[in-house]
C-alpha cells in the first residue's frame, strides 16, 4: 500500500513539473508573440484581399486553406530551420532578424509611398499572366499566392519569436516556437475569418432582425467594415515601421553600435518625464515607438528603389502567381 501511495506521489510530482513546463511554454510563447506584433497585424491586414471577389460560401474554405498552409509553413519548414539556427549558427539570428526588420520597414514605407502616389506598391506588372476566369483555378491561384506571402511574414514572426525566447534547452525552445506558431496562426486567421464574414453578419441582421435595434446595428456593421479594414491597414503599417525600426536599433546594439539606441532611450526618457508622473510610462513608450517608427520609415523609403527594381521583380519571376 505504501508503495502505491509513493507511486501516486511520484506521478503527482511529475504532473506538477509537466504543468509548470506547459505554463512556461505558454508564457514564453505569449511574450515572444507580442514581439512580432508588426508582422502579425500585417498578416491579418493583408489576407482579406485574397478572398475578395469570391462567393460568400467560398470565403471560409479559402481562409481555412490558407491557414493550413500557414501552419505548415511555420511547423514543417520554419520551425526546424529556426531550431537549427539556434543550435548550430546562433550568430546568424541577429543578422536575419535585422533583415526581417528591414523588410518590415520596406513594406511599411512602401504602403505609405503608394498611398501618396510615390510608389506603385504591389500593383500588377505589365507582363503578369492573363486573368484566370475559371473560379476553381482562380481560387487555387489566390490560395497559393497567399500561402507564399504568408511564408515571408511567418519567417519574420518565427525569427522574431526565436530571438525573444530566453536561452533554454532544445525541447523548451521547440515547444515554445511551436506554441507561437499555433497561437499566432489561430489568432490571425480567426480574426481574418471574423473580419471577412462581418459584412454577411451585418447584412443578415439588417434584413432579418426582428427588432429595429438589431436591424440598425446590422446596417451600422456593414457601414463600419470599410473603416475597420482601413484602420487595420493604418495600424498594421504603423506597427511594421515601429517594430522594424526597433529591430534595427536592437540589432545594431548586438553588433556593438549602441549609440543610436542610447540616444533614442535618453530622448524618450526626457519626453516621458516632461509630463505628470501618472503618464510618464506610457508617454515614454509612445515617444520611443514614434522614434523607432520614424527611423523605420526613413530606412524603408531608402530601400524602396532596391525593392521595386530588383527584389520584387526577382521574387515574381521565381514565384510567378
Amino acid at each position: 500500500m505504501s508503495g502505491l501511495i509513493a507511486l501516486f506521489d511520484d506521478v503527482a510530482a511529475i504532473a506538477k513539473v509537466a504543468a509548470a513546463s506547459v505554463d512556461d511554454v505558454i508564457a514564453q510563447a505569449a511574450k515572444a508573440g507580442t514581439k512580432a506584433a508588426g508582422a502579425v497585424i500585417d498578416d491579418a491586414a493583408v489576407t482579406p484581399k485574397y478572398v475578395q471577389g469570391f462567393e460568400a460560401s467560398r470565403e471560409l474554405p479559402i481562409i481555412w486553406r490558407i491557414a493550413k498552409g500557414s501552419i505548415r509553413n511555420k511547423l514543417v519548414f520554419l520551425l526546424p530551420a529556426g531550431l537549427a539556427l539556434s543550435a548550430f549558427a546562433p550568430w546568424a539570428i541577429n543578422p536575419l532578424l535585422m533583415l526581417g526588420g528591414a523588410y518590415l520597414c520596406f513594406e511599411g514605407a512602401e504602403k505609405i509611398a503608394h498611398a501618396i502616389g510615390l510608389s506603385h506598391g504591389h500593383e500588377d506588372y505589365a507582363h503578369k499572366e492573363e486573368v484566370i476566369e475559371d473560379p476553381a483555378k482562380l481560387e487555387e491561384q489566390k490560395a497559393q499566392g497567399a500561402i507564399k506571402t504568408d511564408f515571408i511574414l511567418s519567417a519574420e514572426i518565427m525569427t522574431i519569436a526565436l530571438a525573444a525566447i530566453p536561452e533554454s534547452n532544445f525541447w523548451m525552445e521547440a515547444a515554445t516556437l511551436a506554441a507561437v506558431a499555433v497561437m499566432i496562426t489561430v489568432a490571425v486567421y480567426g480574426a481574418v475569418a471574423l473580419i471577412v464574414k462581418m459584412d454577411d453578419v451585418g447584412l443578415a441582421m439588417s434584413a432579418k432582425g426582428r427588432l429595429g435595434l438589431t436591424r440598425s446595428l446590422g446596417r451600422g456593421i456593414v457601414k463600419a467594415m470599410p473603416k475597420v479594414l482601413y484602420a487595420l491597414t493604418v495600424i498594421g503599417t504603423a506597427a511594421m515601421l515601429w517594430v522594424g525600426g526597433s529591430i534595427i536599433v536592437h540589432g545594431l546594439e548586438g553588433f556593438g553600435f549602441g549609440g543610436l539606441g542610447h540616444t533614442i532611450h535618453d530622448l524618450a526618457y526626457s519626453v516621458g518625464h516632461a509630463v505628470p508622473q501618472a503618464w510618464q510610462g506610457i508617454t515614454e513608450w509612445f515617444a520611443k515607438a514614434a522614434m523607432d517608427g520614424v527611423l523605420g520609415l526613413g530606412l524603408g523609403l531608402a530601400l524602396i528603389p532596391l525593392g521595386e527594381k530588383i527584389i520584387t521583380p526577382l521574387w515574381r519571376k521565381v514565384f510567378a502567381r
